[in-house]
């Protein structure tokens, strides 16, 4: 490929704010024809997603309010790093257990996505846990959620049919049922 013909050329950044979640910069940069340009961009730390399936094929889904959207989402278990370098796998683990109480002894790394690539540093990790272990749930302060139990294979029909709107869900979704196929995961 020739990469190179595409390639931005970074010539500064300037902060704007820093925020608990994200910080936001300007970046000025050169395109490839020669031209100025700027960038709006989103710093995130990265964050981990979690497909908890048991013993019987049901994965454990949660739902909670997100104010961005006002509404109820259903989603796979999730949550950013603590810091930028923190092990994907670890923050992973921590999330599991905080949101569904649950400990896992096999894990299956099934993807890296870049959230929203054309604003945002944002890189998620995605997760299938099982040999799953209930425990106690440790929601963060500012945590609400419910947690759903259901099949494996209803939830990838809704994914596959509009019911979930968040990306990562039904990524994570459909990655998890292809690599329990025996498959393999993806990456």
């Amino acid at each position: 490929m020739q990469d190179e013909k595409l390639r931005e050329r970074l010539d500064a950044r300037t902060s704007i704010y820093n925020g608990h979640v994200i910080n936001l910069e300007k970046w000025d940069v050169t395109l490839p024809n020669g031209k100025p340009a700027m960038r709006e961009v989103a710093i995130h730390k990265g964050a981990s997603a979690i497909v908890p399936v048991d013993d019987e094929g049901y994965v454990y889904l949660v739902r909670q309010f997100r104010t961005p959207l006002q509404r109820v989402l259903t989603e796979v278990p999730a949550g950013k790093l603590d810091s930028a370098g923190e092990d994907h796998l670890v923050a992973a683990k921590r999330e599991l257990h905080e949101e569904t109480g649950f400990t896992a002894k096999k894990w299956t790394h099934l993807v890296d996505l870049a959230t929203t690539p054309g604003f945002c540093t944002e890189t998620i990790s995605l997760y299938l846990a099982e040999g799953l272990t209930r425990g106690e749930t440790d929601f963060d302060d500012d945590e609400f959620l419910d947690l759903v139990r259901m099949p494996l294979n209803e939830a990838v029909r809704t994914a596959l049919t509009g019911g979930f709107e968040d990306a990562k869900t039904i990524a994570a979704l459909l990655l998890a049922a292809h690599a329990r196929k025996g498959e393999g995961a993806p990456c």
